[in-house]
């Protein structure tokens, strides 16, 4: 005779996991959004002549800030 059992430990266990994943993926989104705004302050401090010579122009400045912080 054979007897039948539930276990339920790989669920509590990867319960902990999942919410650490959360944690990890919101701190990644913090950071990245923190590159972005940081990227975006630095640039829109920048004088024309100064974007000029970076090759940008004023309206390029959130693209080139995204594109710093999220890739292209």
């Amino acid at each position: 005779m054979t007897m039948a059992y539930a276990n339920t430990s790989a669920e509590r266990a990867s319960a902990p996991g999942r919410f650490a994943r959360r944690i990890y993926d919101l701190a990644e989104r913090w950071a990245r959004y923190t590159v972005y705004r940081d990227t975006l302050r630095e640039l829109q401090s920048l004088s024309d002549r100064d974007l000029a010579d970076l090759g940008l122009h004023r309206s390029l400045i959130r693209r080139t800030a995204y594109e710093a912080a999220y890739g292209a």
